[in-house]
């Protein structure tokens, strides 16, 4: 994939030198052919290549590369030294969650580095010799010449390594507290913010500082806003990325959602011109309106000149003109029915009015994303008298607790007993899972039956959700796609028969309208490649008949909402639909009051999806239009027509 405007001029926001590119595989690669020049370069000179490393999801595609160049190119890792960035304190290394674990499993153990050659912070030792220890690795980062090339991701919160909010730059190897925030990232890795240490070994800001170059990893639109702050902000302990500012020799990589909120992508008329095409006026007049405080219809000419749209004026102006082009448009998206209103001219409606009624299939990711995400929309499309099958694609076997999962298990054995239905075999799985969790440390794969039982809690709770909002069994499909069976919170990569199966339900149910979930913010990735599964499925039904009268709709869920320039549908909710989608979110009991991975947000995700949906319905009003309870928005995908963000 291409670099994207790849122009110095637009990076004039930028104190950083910043490369982005469409997805993560491409700059994963050129980091990696980076760290490759290097060490083959000190091959030919008889010296050590030293490595500064760092693991997480933004930099294992670096290592997938090396490794691969390693196996069919020949790459030789016999001089490389290498520095670890971090580790938590204490951990076991050999623990899942641990940092040495994973490199050895992702990178030292499939490549010909020498085990001597290898650094990694110490997880083990007693408290009162971390001091020393941690001078001990500054020495010997600087006997092996010091660092060459640092490898390193961005947390939320602008941390490198553990270099939290506050660290100084003079900051070396030492023991830290880490953040609230980035224990309760990692909560869903140890299975419960409670079971993250609370200390970590990491190099320092000044040890990061010192390295010759800097190759930053960062992707997904979680990361978006502190990347922003980072690159374009002021140098400050509150960021503590940004002071790679004043490092001579940085680079971030970023794929198009990281980069979604830099100046040049996120409001590029402020930093050269453009080509004025209708998303970039309806981009434009939107953020002008947030920006003055003004409804749309009230913006002057003078409002776009003094705030950098003097060019939009001047092309397509005048202001009223501009005014009347974008709130109509805006005005258009909205609908109060999302699968078309039958013998009603439809020209300005997001959505068909025939064939009437439609069926549906409506993708959710988790068992709940459905009722979370669109409930209110997934209410009226029912009330309306569609035909829609629900499609949950994984099962989400992973967020139940085990003392819910416990308490089922127990409940089968009760019931067991006192209808006489095979006791014995319930009393020895109820056993089986109690012995097991007596041993059962954070992140251990759960045994089959306790990983079947959870998937049936979740199963039950998501029948239970569809049934109150009125389908019948046989619109309800559980996908149970197998890149998801895992048993851990890392999944495998979307796979063959993961597409196989979600193009057998469109074949089956052959849908006029397809909702899917586009949150690409979801910590956990599931979304990503539940997104992937249904978007290669329909490019591979382009052909079919029944895709030609198909559209394709994706909402977002509980981790953020489309951008109001971006909104193509949008669904007003009532108080009373608002209340009927809380109660089909109540319904998934497991997934209430203390959820397994809440994220960073500690709201319910009732709650959550509340406030979007209000927050959404208050930003329309601003902007001029009428005012409602709430709304849920969409945006349509077409296969080769744009990229989703």
């Amino acid at each position: 994939m291409p670099e994207l405007l790849a122009n110095k001029e637009l990076q004039q926001y930028e104190k950083i030198p910043t490369r982005v590119f469409a997805d993560s595989e491409e700059p994963s690669k050129i980091a990696a052919g980076e760290i490759a020049k290097l060490i083959r370069s000190r091959q030919e000179e008889g010296r050590a290549a030293v490595l500064g490393l760092s693991v997480g999801p933004s930099t294992k595609q670096v290592y997938k590369e090396l490794v691969r160049m390693h196996k069919e190119e020949g790459l030789s890792f016999d001089n490389v030294i290498t520095f670890n960035l971090q580790e938590y304190f204490p951990i076991d290394p050999e623990q899942i969650q641990s940092y040495t674990r994973s490199m050895n499993e992702v990178f030292f153990r499939q490549v010909d580095i020498k085990k001597e050659n290898i650094h990694m912070p110490d997880g083990t030792l007693d408290r009162e010799d971390v001091y020393e220890y941690c001078q001990e690795y500054e020495r010997k980062i600087q006997e092996a010449g010091g660092l060459d090339i640092q490898l390193v991701g961005i947390g939320r919160t602008g941390h490198v390594g553990y270099n939290e909010p506050g660290s100084s730059r003079e900051s070396r190897t030492r023991l830290v507290t880490l953040d609230k925030v980035t224990r309760i990232d990692a909560a869903s890795v140890f299975f419960e913010e409670k079971n993250v240490p609370r200390n970590g070994i990491t190099m320092g800001i000044g040890t990061l500082l010192e390295a010759r170059k800097v190759l930053v990893m960062a992707f997904g639109a979680g990361k978006a806003p502190i990347i922003r702050r980072t690159v374009e902000g002021d140098v400050s302990e509150s960021v503590p990325a940004s002071f790679l500012q004043d490092h001579p020799n940085t680079t971030f990589y970023l794929d198009k959602a990281a980069s979604s909120e830099l100046t040049r992508f996120r409001n590029p008329w402020l930093v050269g011109s453009v080509e004025w095409d209708d998303r970039m006026i309806r981009s434009g007049v939107v953020w002008l309106c947030q920006k003055v405080d003004k409804p749309i219809l009230k913006l002057t000419d003078e409002d776009y000149t003094e705030n950098g749209l003097g060019e939009l004026v001047t092309e397509r102006g005048p202001a009223y003109n501009i005014n009347i082009k974008i709130f109509n448009e805006i005005q258009h998206t909205i609908t109060g029915w999302p699968g078309g209103k039958p013998n009603a001219d439809d020209s300005n409606r997001p959505e068909r009015a025939e064939p009437f009624p439609k069926r549906v299939v409506l993708f959710s990711p988790h068992p709940d994303d459905d009722v979370i995400s669109m409930g209110g929309t997934f209410l009226r499309l029912i009330d309306q008298g569609h035909e829609v099958h629900v499609a949950y694609q994984t099962s989400g076997n992973i967020a139940v607790l085990d003392e819910d999962a416990v308490r089922f298990a127990d409940f089968v054995r009760v019931c067991a007993k006192e209808f006489d239905l095979k006791g014995a075999e319930a009393e020895r799985i109820f056993r089986k899972i109690q012995d097991f969790l007596k041993t059962k440390k954070p992140g251990d794969v759960d045994i089959p039956e306790l990983r079947q039982i959870k998937g049936l809690v979740r199963q039950a709770e998501a029948r239970a959700a569809a049934h109150f909002c009125g389908l019948p069994d046989e619109q309800i499909h559980f996908m149970n796609m197998p890149f998801y069976e895992t048993g851990q919170v890392e999944k495998m990569p979307l796979g063959e028969e993961d597409v196989r199966i979600t193009k057998e339900l469109l074949d089956e149910v052959r849908p006029h309208q397809i909702y899917a979930a586009g949150d690409l913010a979801d910590p956990h990735g599931t979304h990503k490649v539940c997104l992937d599964a249904v978007m290669e499925a329909v490019r591979r039904s382009m052909d079919e008949k029944w895709y030609r009268d198909c559209y394709v709709w994706l909402y977002r869920g509980a981790w953020h909402e489309w951008d109001i320039d971006q909104i193509e549908m949008a669904v007003p909710i009532s108080p009373d639909e608002l209340h009927r989608k809380r109660r089909a979110i109540f319904k998934h009991q497991s997934q209430k009051d203390n959820v397994a991975f809440p994220g960073s947000d500690k709201r319910e995700f009732w709650q959550r999806a509340e406030d979007r949906n209000r927050g959404t319905a208050e930003l329309y009003d601003k902007l001029g239009m009428a005012e409602y309870e709430a709304i849920e928005a969409f945006v349509r995908w077409i296969p080769g027509d744009k990229e989703i963000i």
